[in-house]
């Protein structure tokens, strides 16, 4: 009995191997995905939308770096004609002025980011969702994006390892 369930295990494990080993045709075509947003008008509208979104920030920026070199060049001009209390008093509200701008600069950059993902991200899934019914409708096994450095953006979950090794690490 023992001999049968080894014979068998390894007749398993050599007609596996021998399956394994059978090469598969694989339909692997490419996309250029910065030339398909370019030509895409949901593109244009969202570039649109964050320049405009971007450019009330830079305004506001903008007015406040103003406040901060005519605050700075009055100093430098009555610097000379100030009590110490006084200069402490002025060098303060152009550090706080200074400190304010930084952060408004920061709060931008963040809004600005956030303003960008929310309308690409349409966008983006709408070009996403294309290409892969294209790859459905055609056959295709993997769609790679020369774009992106040849990153692979549709692939038949049948060559998808991400659970073996995930298993292999030990990850549910």
């Amino acid at each position: 009995m023992k001999k049968f369930v080894m014979f068998l295990a390894c007749s398993l494990i050599i007609g596996h191997s021998v399956f394994a080993q059978t090469p598969v045709a694989l339909k692997i075509v490419y996309i250029n995905s910065s030339v398909l947003l370019a030509s895409m008008p949901e593109k244009v509208n969202a570039d649109s939308a964050l320049a405009k979104y971007a450019r009330s920030f830079q305004d506001q920026i903008d007015i406040m770096m103003k406040e901060y070199q005519t605050k700075g060049q009055q100093y430098q001009q009555n610097e000379k004609t100030m009590t110490d209390a006084m200069k402490e008093v002025k060098m303060k509200e152009i550090q706080d002025l200074q400190n304010r701008i930084e952060s408004t600069q920061q709060s931008a950059q963040e809004k600005v980011q956030q303003k960008k993902q929310d309308v690409y991200s349409p966008v983006l899934d709408k070009a996403d969702k294309a290409i892969k019914a294209v790859a459905k409708e055609k056959g295709y096994d993997y769609i790679m994006d020369i774009a992106a450095g040849g990153v692979v953006v549709f692939g038949k979950e049948e060559y998808d390892v991400t659970p073996l090794v995930k298993a292999k690490l030990g990850i549910k």
